[in-house]
């Protein structure tokens, strides 16, 4: 009697637990999103979600991991701005930065933090693509609207923001595939290992340069994204390893391109990223031989990935997966005050703006803001 009667408390345990996850988690529905301009969806066969709708203020948290580098600098500047401003910033009772660095165990715990604290959501660029299973579960069952971009997870229990990494990957590749009719060595500056970035670009770029049909010598090394890191990597390899036939860059491509001039090799092919220093090299050494194909998004992608969470509090249908499109500028068509901004800084990122969702900043704007916690 006692045993059948712990037994049915233990299942109704388990059944109320059960229920409880299923109520709190998004439901999956029909589409269009509610700014469909906005929030594309990946696919044809992308879902749709839609939260509980939540009253607000809200209380919303970015948890960064790799910060050492411009891209990541400028990430948190934007998304402290983006959430400055007065029509974003009446929705947001708090808005806490965390950066914890390439320590994926550290990220995971800020996350679990900020879901014991009572967020209602938690915007990440992740370290690893595929390390916060038992995460992504408790913000699920804890009704806490989870959404990652940049670097995403390997989930379809949260939302991930994104552009094409690996089409970004191909795009360089063909760069180089046109550009170096006759294949040869290539010098290929990578990120961050073992963030979905990185890998997703590299076998994007490997794609294309294997399916060509020419013979290609690739040297890699590792660049962090970051210039200083960059520029040291690539003379490195330009001493042991050069010359080059073609470059491509995931990232610190001033950094790179600064290392090609200290070293007087010759100005080659290059796919690159949307740094502004990299732009006004591009530029002025066209005619020098320096071809490039300047590519990618700005951190202001963060800034989709907040207004993506906002849209999903307040209970409208947002896509599982949304596709960002990228900034493209190439050979010949690099234009001052339009492409790049000879005033500016070189560690300013140019493309910096998603006009279909409303969102657009200027040098100023970002850089008036910190890096640090808050």
């Amino acid at each position: 009697m006692i045993k059948s009667l712990v037994g049915g408390v233990i299942a109704a345990t388990a059944f109320a637990m059960l229920s409880s996850s299923a109520i709190a988690g998004p439901e999956v529905v029909k589409g269009p999103a509610a700014e469909p301009d906005c929030f594309a969806p990946w696919s044809a066969d992308t879902r749709f979600f839609k939260y509980p709708k939540k009253d607000g203020p809200y209380r919303i948290a970015l948890a960064n991991g790799y910060i050492a580098n411009t891209w990541r600098i400028q990430m948190i500047q934007t998304a402290k701005a983006y959430a400055a401003q007065p029509d974003v910033a009446k929705k947001l009772k708090e808005f806490k930065v965390v950066s914890t660095s390439e320590d994926v165990p550290a990220q995971i715990s800020a996350i679990n933090n900020f879901i014991d604290s009572g967020f209602d959501a938690i915007v990440v660029n992740a370290q690893n693509p595929t390390a916060f299973g038992p995460v992504i579960k408790r913000a699920k069952e804890a009704g806490v609207v989870l959404v990652a971009f940049d670097n995403i997870l390997d989930t379809k229990d949260a939302i991930n923001v994104n552009v094409d990494q690996k089409g970004l990957g191909e795009l360089w590749g063909k760069w180089l595939v046109a550009h170096v009719p006759n294949g040869g060595k290539v010098l290929e500056v990578r990120g961050v290992a073992g963030t979905s970035v990185d890998t997703d670009r590299h076998n994007g770029i490997h794609e294309v340069l294997d399916g060509s049909g020419k013979k290609w010598a690739v040297t890699e090394v590792v660049g962090k994204w970051d210039d200083g890191v960059a520029q040291k990597a690539t003379a490195d390899a330009i001493a042991t390893s050069g010359p080059f036939d073609g470059i491509t860059g995931q990232g610190g491509d001033t950094g790179i391109v600064q290392a090609m001039i200290d070293a007087k090799h010759p100005f080659v092919p290059f796919g690159g990223e949307t740094e502004n220093g990299f732009r006004k090299f591009c530029a002025a050494h066209a005619a020098d031989g320096l071809k490039c194909s300047s590519a990618g998004t700005g951190p202001a992608q963060v800034a989709v990935a907040i207004k993506t969470a906002i849209a999903a509090l307040e209970g409208n249908v947002v896509p599982q997966s949304v596709k960002l499109p990228l900034a493209i500028v190439e050979d010949p068509n690099f234009k001052a005050g339009q492409d790049f901004f000879p005033d500016q800084s070189d560690n300013f990122f140019v493309g910096n703006s998603f006009p279909t969702c409303g969102i657009n900043f200027t040098a100023q704007e970002i850089m008036g803001q910190t890096k640090e916690n808050k």
